[in-house]
């Protein structure tokens, strides 16, 4: 195989970021759209449907993208399963609860079937370029990891409804639409979570679920990591979409921090002048082009059998961490993961 047919299961807001992606890669061909609202698909450019049987027997794709709400999850990737479908990536949040995500992950690899989660931030260049100065030792023994959301996006009656709507009306929000990111960048730079402790709250009262709180988690070999999380404030950025925040990294021989334009400064421990590790990102779209990175990824991994990040079974370790963190909202307690 030299090409990857695609097909994708939604058209709604963040699908043009995957549309855009796949079709700037030369070892795919993009068959087919759908969508609910067909005129949604249609505008995509692409063969249209509102049915995703009818796109699956049509197209017979080597690659389902599942950008969908994650309600429509677990009956789409049964549906690709159904018809064999080589490989399958599904937007994130994964599914509607661990237990739905692991039995995806079970009935996907009973097929032989290849089911990556659309973990994209990891995938943002200031998190590759961070984890390579890390495994350099640029920071001697790593200590802590600290990031501050601040996406600003969050105040006020109209928060989201001109982006994601669906936002306001989600009963958990703050973790399990956005804090899952970093859940999973943490573990990417610092290890497996051994404990987490939480503390959530709502600051904008039209919102059902929780939009600001601090999670701190122990990581392997005694590693912290603090994600200090707000959604009604903001931080220095042009585009507060770019990093939706700041991070400071810290070891035992000098810190890292994250800046909102997406660099990357070093300081040695004890001095003040700092060297830049990464210049600032140039990219106007989404998040460094991570979108178009994980899906790069993944044609590497599938035409070339390279090794997967994020695939589904690994994932359950992320849906295991976020069901930690609401259990120690609720009890006020630190809670073994």
């Amino acid at each position: 195989m030299t090409q990857l047919r695609v097909a994708c299961a939604g058209a709604g807001y963040f699908a043009g970021f995957h549309y855009n992606s796949w079709a700037r890669m030369d070892r795919v061909d993009l068959v087919g759209a759908c969508d609910l609202d067909l005129a949604r698909a249609e505008a995509t450019g692409l063969p249209a449907y509102s049915d995703l049987s009818s796109m699956l027997s049509g197209t017979r794709p080597d690659v389902l993208d599942i950008i969908l709400p994650p309600e429509a999850h677990a009956q789409a990737i049964e549906m690709a399963i159904a018809y064999r479908i080589p490989a399958i990536i599904c937007q994130k949040p994964f599914c509607c609860d661990l237990a739905e995500a692991t039995r995806m992950a079970e009935i996907a690899e009973s097929a032989g079937i290849r089911l990556i989660v659309h973990e994209n931030f990891r995938f943002q260049p200031w998190y590759r370029a961070l984890k390579h100065a890390l495994d350099a030792g640029r920071v001697g023994q790593l200590l802590q990891v600290t990031f501050r959301l601040r996406p600003g996006d969050g105040q006020g009656p109209d928060a989201y409804l001109d982006r994601q709507p669906y936002f306001q009306a989600m009963e958990r929000f703050l973790v399990h639409e956005t804090a899952v990111h970093w859940i999973d960048t943490f573990r990417y730079l610092c290890g497996e979570a051994e404990e987490v402790y939480a503390d959530l709250r709502r600051v904008n009262p039209v919102i059902k679920g929780e939009d600001a709180g601090l999670i701190l988690t122990r990581h392997a070999g005694g590693i912290r990591s603090v994600f200090d999380g707000n959604r009604c404030l903001d931080h220095a950025a042009d585009n507060l979409r770019r990093t939706m925040g700041e991070a400071l990294v810290e070891g035992t021989e000098g810190s890292i921090r994250l800046t909102g334009d997406g660099a990357l400064w070093l300081r040695a421990f004890g001095a003040q002048e700092e060297t830049c590790l990464l210049p600032p990102d140039a990219w106007n779209g989404f998040g460094g082009d991570c979108v178009h990175a994980l899906q790069s990824h993944v044609v590497a991994g599938v035409l070339d059998v390279a090794p997967l990040e994020n695939e589904a079974r690994d994932y359950l370790r992320v849906l295991q961490v976020e069901e930690a963190v609401y259990r120690s909202a609720e009890t006020g307690r630190k809670v073994n993961v």
